[in-house]
């Protein structure tokens, strides 16, 4: 039986800080005709204002994946697009009233319990879905990292991925997703993570200015003294924080053992679902990051031509 198009079942909004320019943005998810895709619009800027979720119009993957056109931007837009294509939504309209969507809790679980657990959710249309499928394998690259991502026909989607920070406290992580898992249960509540060594260099270089200790990971890699930990303490504006013995820093607590992984493979789905559409192929995934990624919806977009 073939799939139909899906969209959302009435307006949704969100509200809070962009994870990296802090700046505090409200959006609405509408629904969309068949056909119409995911779509952003800068509502600050106007009506005409509205870049279309494709990988075309990528601009930058510094630590988020940004769309472009002209002279306006829509910023870390992979949680909510991960959150779309997981919850099986083919058209939607994002009104956006600033430049970057709220970080929300770090993963795509607002979303899930607004849309999916809550209200109308999704609404069946009446057109069927339209698979993007590839007549040859697809591959990009990293040769100086070894990182790649592999897009192979197939005849339903999976995902593969693994990551490898060389890390004593996360090691080698695997997470995999297919039909027969609940996107919404086991990798779209998946949160962000950073390096705690990190932290102070994002700070500086103007990035994570809405990072807080709710909505990211936070691994402790190396020692850290007490001062530290003040200081880290001061940046967020919270109480004292420790360090578990797993070594994570204590400001949140794990919802997988492989969280980290998990939350990988949301940004994934998010950034493939650039390439257009649902993907029907075979992903595996190493060392995935938003550059990989968003080249490797590129691809399939041109291939697909």
């Amino acid at each position: 039986m073939q799939l139909k198009q899906h969209t959302v079942g009435k307006i949704y909004s969100f509200e809070g800080k962009g994870l990296h320019t802090g700046k505090v943005s409200r959006i609405t998810v509408s629904p969309a005709p068949v056909g119409y895709g995911i779509r952003f619009r800068r509502t600050d800027i106007g009506e005409d204002a509205v870049i279309d979720a494709v990988a075309e119009n990528v601009s930058s993957t510094a630590r988020s994946t940004t769309i472009s056109k002209g002279d306006m931007s829509v910023m870390t837009i992979e949680h909510l697009m991960s959150a779309l294509t997981g919850m099986g939504v083919d058209n939607a309209l994002v009104d956006i009233d600033n430049v970057e969507v709220p970080i929300l809790d770090g993963s795509a679980k607002p979303y899930i319990d607004a849309i999916w657990q809550g209200g109308k959710g999704i609404v069946e249309q009446d057109a069927p879905r339209k698979y993007l499928e590839l007549a040859s394998t697809v591959e990009i690259r990293n040769e100086e990292t070894g990182a790649y991502v592999r897009i192979e026909p197939a005849d339903e989607p999976s995902y593969d991925l693994t990551i490898d920070f060389n890390s004593r406290v996360l090691g080698v992580q695997t997470a995999h997703w297919d039909p027969s898992i609940a996107y919404t249960d086991e990798i779209g509540i998946c949160r962000t993570f950073v390096f705690f060594h990190e932290i102070e260099y994002l700070f500086r270089n103007n990035l994570i200015k809405g990072g807080d200790v709710d909505n990211a990971i936070v691994i402790v890699e190396h020692p850290v003294s007490q001062e530290q930990l003040g200081h880290m303490s001061q940046l967020f504006n919270v109480p004292a924080l420790g360090v578990q013995p797993d070594g994570y820093l204590d400001n949140i607590h794990l919802r997988f053992p492989n969280e980290c992984a998990r939350h990988k493979l949301l940004d994934l789905i998010g950034d493939l679902r650039l390439a257009g559409g649902f993907l029907k192929a075979r992903i595996t995934a190493y060392k995935a990051g938003h550059t990989i990624n968003t080249k490797a919806a590129s691809a399939v977009r041109k291939s697909l031509k």
